[in-house]
């Protein structure tokens, strides 16, 4: 089971969102990439990054910190947030990102999808957020009108190399994740699922290792970590355990 520790950035400096909320924020005083040294140093060779001005604009906005990131420390990192061109998956990978996470533009354009996915082999993480069975787009602001089974369906060929499924009622309320829905998608999915929004506490990293699904590569643990609800010390024994 793989970790991911995550930084959310806006600003320049580490957020957190509740149900990807812009208004209700939480600031944290470290910076990106002090938080990214602090995970590096305490043993993880994961990161997730959301980079929310991306979101936001639709542009690379916190491409430099994440360029300073990646070259700083041996991490492998997925990054997301407003990619919505061939252009920003190349600013990424030449960055030397190991994934980019397509969300809203791949979910109302199939075909970016898939042509990403072509260009791009083993680079493409599709992003699916959902609300309630259905999937979000633009920030979470807008209901797409699609159920995340039969848009997943529709796409599961196309060769997307991960998958990160997020329950929005979930994500920044610690409510623990739905490990149910998630299930399901790893089920249906063709390429890894990774678990996303609502971790708690290290239960539900325990319990998320206990699905014993092969088809669940990790789990993301964002908010829990910057309110002290999980140390990392603990949580980097969940790695080897």
């Amino acid at each position: 089971m793989k970790i991911f520790p995550a930084i959310d950035i806006k600003d320049k400096k580490c957020v957190r969102l509740v149900k990807g909320d812009f208004d209700n924020k939480t600031e944290y005083e470290i910076s990106p990439v002090e938080q990214a040294e602090k995970y590096k140093d305490h043993g993880f060779k994961n990161l997730h990054i959301v980079d929310l001005d991306g979101a936001l604009t639709g542009q690379t906005v916190n491409l430099k910190i994440i360029q300073e990131i990646v070259n700083k420390f041996d991490l492998k990192i997925e990054v997301g947030g407003g990619v919505r061109n061939i252009d920003s998956i190349q600013k990424y990978t030449d960055a030397g990102v190991e994934k980019v996470i397509l969300g809203s533009a791949a979910i109302k354009d199939k075909n970016f999808l898939k042509e990403a996915c072509i260009k791009f082999p083993n680079k493409i993480a599709l992003g699916l957020d959902a609300k309630d069975g259905y999937l979000s787009v633009s920030g979470w602001k807008e209901n797409s009108n699609q159920l995340t089974l039969d848009y997943l369906n529709e796409v599961n060929d196309y060769g997307a190399s991960r998958l990160i499924y997020t329950d929005i009622n979930r994500d920044g309320m610690k409510l623990s994740p739905n490990f149910e829905v998630t299930a399901k998608v790893a089920n249906t999915s063709n390429c890894p699922v990774i678990i996303s929004g609502g971790v708690s506490s290290i239960d539900d990293i325990k319990r998320a290792k206990k699905l014993n699904n092969k088809n669940i590569e990790g789990i993301i643990v964002g908010k829990a970590i910057y309110d002290g609800d999980i140390k990392l010390e603990e949580l980097v024994k969940e790695l080897d355990a």
